[in-house]
């Protein structure tokens, strides 16, 4: 059994009502422990619906969603959902909500019960984890956009979360900012095998996942590699999506003639594919 899996899933919101509206269409999907798969499509296309169906912040209309085993629709397995999969948000003032960055690491544990000295150890090892503990007695208002995600990465950590559901988490970031937090994933998933599923509209991070998942109208149209989706340059053109830069300059090299591998990704292979 996969970690989390989506056994056609369908949400509408309004339901009877004249608004009525179907945001995910007999979606189907496995994602297994210590992946790291992300979720591309343009607006409207379901993604963060399904994000929040990944720890019951909305339960499916039709279907089944499990996450390590657990029905999201049986309440008694709320709290065991929401400490094996947390979420991180597009703009993280909307998630920080204490007045010490340590106590808002502080808060999702307290909330579970755990006992004061495991709260903690658990603080200061989620803190050191995303590279914040100097910031611990910072006010939050003070730190980089940057910071506050990570801040928010270590609340999740502090739960021991085994899953980072990440909905577009850098989109309202600098190219520092993003980088940071880019960083601090990268290095819990290959250090710590956690599971991530991260939601963006940013060609060059959906390129270091395991697996891309593409959305479009409420339906998955698209599972692969990075390389696999990306070599797919004119689909997902006419899905309103683009492939990195690396990949779309080499088509472009290929229609003029020259010779080049179909799955190029990064800017490192495309400069040795033009420099032997």
């Amino acid at each position: 059994m996969a970690f989390i899996e989506l056994d056609h899933v369908s949400h509408i919101y309004h339901a009877g009502t004249e608004n009525e509206h179907q945001a995910l269409d007999d979606v189907s999907l496995a994602i297994e422990r210590g992946e790291f798969v992300a979720i591309l499509g343009t607006n409207g296309s379901g993604k963060s619906t399904l994000a929040k169906h990944l720890n019951a912040l909305l339960l499916p209309t039709r279907g089944t969603c499990r996450i390590a085993g657990c029905d999201t629709c049986e309440e008694e397995d709320l709290w065991k959902i929401r400490q094996e999969v947390s979420m991180v948000f597009q703009n993280p003032d909307n998630q920080i909500i204490a007045a010490i960055v340590e106590d808002d690491v502080a808060f999702g544990p307290e909330n579970l019960g755990m006992p004061p000295d495991m709260i903690r150890e658990n603080v200061h090892r989620a803190l050191e984890a995303v590279h914040m503990t100097r910031f611990r007695k910072f006010a939050p208002h003070l730190l980089s956009g940057g910071q506050k995600q990570r801040v928010a990465i270590a609340g999740a950590l502090a739960m021991q979360t085994h899953c980072l559901v990440l909905d577009e988490p850098t989109a309202m970031l600098d190219p520092e900012g993003r980088e940071e937090v880019m960083a601090t994933v990268r290095q819990l998933h290959e250090e710590r095998g956690m599971t991530i599923v991260h939601i963006t509209h940013f060609m060059e991070e959906a390129a270091a996942a395991d697996r891309i998942v593409v959305m479009d109208k409420g339906h998955v149209v698209a599972v692969g590699t990075p390389r696999e989706i990306f070599a797919q340059a004119d689909r997902m053109k006419k899905l309103g999506l683009d492939v990195p830069l690396a990949s779309q300059l080499a088509l472009r090299l290929r229609r003029k003639g020259l010779k080049l591998p179909a799955d190029i990704l990064t800017d490192e292979e495309l400069v040795a594919a033009l420099v032997p």
